[in-house]
């Protein structure tokens, strides 16, 4: 009889796995996917790591990145993000110094020309020392922790002292049973979760148009940060910018079957670019996670058109209402870093989020106190997934006692740091460890 029985190998789930371990707790980790060293990229998600095996981008922010405060409250949040953070370091990542985008004159700059930011301390690992920082907490946790990989849980029943864990060739009790799936475990765990009796609520979908401009129109906003992160609240919902990449490049992301525009780090490259990237996203919400994903598919699935089909499009010309041809974008100042079909976005992307988009870009011309060049490229689209939310107490506990989802499967986190910080959460309640 395990302690704890934890499905999913992702951030979540190292951090509580980790947590426990520390504690003398005996620990069960389950994952669909392989070991860290025998990943491969087409297994972006499954696997020791999950998405933290990506550019290990650690946002460390109440505000940002899910609705964690909402539930544990601001200081909580915080509170933890800090030990996340100190367990990172612990394992090297260090090595790479945190940074702020808090800026008091920014902030007043930005208000003034209707727009908010978004402060928040953030460590990029970079996807070789995440690999590294990784590697560490896997040897170690196998010292205590017993791993299953590939292996999928076919069935989980309650029992009067806990559960009982059925797979293809095993059987294990727990006391306790957590889902740590993230957001790739959605139907796994919607197959369960209807089995046991739970019900989701409503479904986050982000949808966003990627740009590329000229990496010196930022310089005046970026002398003392790295990045910034600015939000605008739009008759349609807010909208945020994401994952801001001065000097990078844009590439294909392949997530839920679909093809979208992603950003790149400069630091990810053998050299940097003369340009800068980001997505402005807007959020949705629809009543089941079905609804999301046939929404997604019908616009970004469209455009994709069975391919890798990404359309880009000069600013200028979409302002004009015309489409961008392809000798256009051998002249164009900025230089294009996506391969990506030159079109006309009007035609393939929700007139809200075109709407949205130019209101936003007016705002920024204000903050930026200099017109936007027409040769600004505009890529559609960009895309963000999540679970469904699920019901589930201050502790995550599911209304079946003994069971709980932590990370970007409950709904709840929706970046690194607060699935980590979800993981931590839950180890110390479960350990009745106090809060340090």
């Amino acid at each position: 009889m395990y302690d704890v029985t934890i499905i999913g190998a992702g951030v979540a789930g190292i951090f509580l796995a980790h947590e426990l371990m520390e504690q003398g707790q005996t620990v069960l980790l389950i994952d669909a996917g392989k070991r860290l060293e025998q990943r491969t990229k087409q297994e972006a998600y499954l696997g020791f790591g999950g998405l933290g095996k990506s550019e290990g981008k650690y946002n460390y922010s109440a505000g940002f990145g899910g609705e964690l405060a909402e539930k544990l409250g601001a200081e909580t949040t915080l509170r933890l993000m800090q030990q996340v953070d100190a367990l990172l370091c612990r394992y090297g990542a260090d090595e790479v110094e945190s940074y702020s985008t808090s800026n008091a004159i920014l902030a007043d700059r930005a208000r003034a020309a209707g727009l908010e930011t978004i402060e928040t301390t953030v460590r990029h690992l970079g996807t070789a020392l995440s690999e590294r920082i990784l590697r560490q907490l896997e040897t170690v946790l196998r010292e205590s922790v017993t791993f299953r990989f590939e292996t999928s849980v076919e069935t989980i029943k309650k029992r009067p002292d806990g559960f009982m864990l059925t797979t293809g060739i095993e059987t294990f009790s727990s006391h306790h049973v957590v889902f740590a799936t993230g957001r790739s475990g959605t139907a796994w765990m919607q197959e369960q979760l209807q089995t046991l009796g739970l019900v989701q609520n409503k479904t986050r979908l982000d949808l966003g148009i990627r740009i590329e401009m000229e990496e010196t129109a930022f310089r005046t906003l970026l002398q003392d940060t790295f990045e910034t992160k600015l939000a605008y609240a739009s008759a349609a919902g807010t909208a945020v910018t994401y994952c801001m990449n001065p000097k990078g490049r844009i590439i294909r992301k392949h997530q839920e079957g679909l093809v979208m525009p992603d950003g790149q780090n400069f630091r990810e490259q053998d050299s940097g670019t003369t340009n800068l990237n980001f997505t402005l996203f807007l959020p949705r919400y629809f009543a089941t996670l079905e609804e999301a994903n046939h929404y997604a598919a019908s616009v970004i699935g469209q455009i994709n058109q069975g391919t890798d089909r990404i359309v880009v499009q000069r600013l200028g010309d979409l302002r004009a209402g015309r489409s961008t041809l392809s000798d256009a974008l051998t002249r164009n100042k900025v230089r294009p870093t996506l391969e990506a079909t030159p079109g006309n976005l009007i035609k393939e992307v929700p007139g809200t989020d075109i709407s949205v988009l130019l209101e936003f870009l007016e705002r920024l011309r204000y903050l930026l106190e200099t017109p936007l060049s027409p040769d600004t490229l505009l890529y559609g689209m960009d895309g963000k997934f999540y679970a469904p939310m699920l019901s589930t107490s201050v502790t995550f506990e599911t209304d079946i006692p003994g069971l709980y989802a932590i990370g970007d499967c409950s709904g709840v986190t929706h970046s690194l740091s607060q699935a980590a910080a979800s993981g931590l959460h839950l180890g110390q309640y479960l350990t009745q460890k106090q809060p340090s």
